[in-house]
């Protein structure tokens, strides 16, 4: 799977955009140099953010860095979802934001912006609520609710970093193997016995060097990492109309009690107790 840079076109005049897309359901891993806010709002779902690959329950609001590869994140959403997306001109921040000292928090905000950067709790409400006034706005007011939204999250302590070191496209272009070809491997193999030794030979390692590789890289062995991945597959299925049974296969366990203990280590709860609390949520 080759990253592929996206080209963002703007409205003339205008030095953001505020949209929600459609849904894509296609595996799309790429990049643009804008910097983007995204909200996420779904049961449940995945984010592939340059190396982290992880689950989020109800929504997620996040940051994503110029140049930093990421997948479209209505990929893995089988369940009702709304999307808000910001992109904001390069121009706009280097002209506008970076050379103003009132806005050094937001220009340190978008300078770690790289990592991936995912807001939560009061931070998350107070900015989902601007985006959706910023809608029906004329452009002045939207453009002081943005500059609002960006002091917002650069005051917040609410805020997880997705990444421990620099994700920006130049990391994947310089690696001689595409982290995407893995990924993309392990999509379409999770639910068979995805091979460490096939994986290997697709990228051209020795099945030990791929190992040290890949550990490196993402901080997991491969196993840790297909199971990690098998677990968020499995919070959607739970979702829909399968047993716990079913799930588990579903996902590429061989052991039913191996995947109840996975589970609960992976979130703290049983993939019963996971599914009844969700439905709940769905039914309030």
């Amino acid at each position: 799977m080759k990253i592929q840079k996206e080209i963002i076109e703007f409205e003339n005049g205008k030095s953001f955009k505020l949209f929600s897309p459609s849904l894509k359901n296609c595996f799309f891993w790429h990049y643009h140099p804008e910097i983007e806010l995204v909200y996420v709002e779904a049961v449940n779902g995945i984010r592939h953010v340059g190396r982290d690959i992880s689950g989020f329950s109800e929504s997620d609001l996040l940051l994503i860095g110029s140049n930093v590869p990421h997948l479209n994140f209505d990929y893995g959403i089988q369940t009702e979802c709304r999307q808000l997306v910001l992109q904001m001109r390069e121009s706009f921040l280097l002209e506008i934001i970076f050379p103003v000292p009132e806005f050094d928090p937001i220009k340190k905000l978008l300078e770690k912006s790289y990592l991936g950067l995912s807001f939560s709790g009061e931070t998350k409400k107070k900015v989902v609520e601007k985006l959706h006034e910023m809608k029906d706005k004329n452009a002045f007011d939207s453009l002081m609710g943005l500059i609002e939204i960006l002091q917002t999250l650069s005051a917040s302590d609410e805020v997880k970093e997705l990444n421990k070191e620099d994700t920006r496209i130049k990391w994947f272009l310089n690696d001689k193997i595409r982290m995407g070809t893995i990924y993309d491997y392990i999509h379409e193999n999770y639910d068979k016995k995805p091979n460490v030794n096939e994986i290997a030979k697709i990228v051209s390692l020795s099945t030990p060097a791929f190992c040290r590789y890949f550990k490196k890289q993402t901080n997991m062995t491969f196993t840790d990492f297909v199971n990690n991945y098998r677990i968020n597959q499995a919070k959607i299925f739970l979702l829909k109309d399968y047993s716990v049974t079913e799930v588990c296969f579903q996902v590429g366990f061989e052991s039913l009690s191996y995947f109840n203990k996975l589970f609960k280590q992976h979130t703290g709860e049983t993939p019963s107790e996971f599914r009844k609390k969700y439905l709940k949520n769905i039914e309030v």
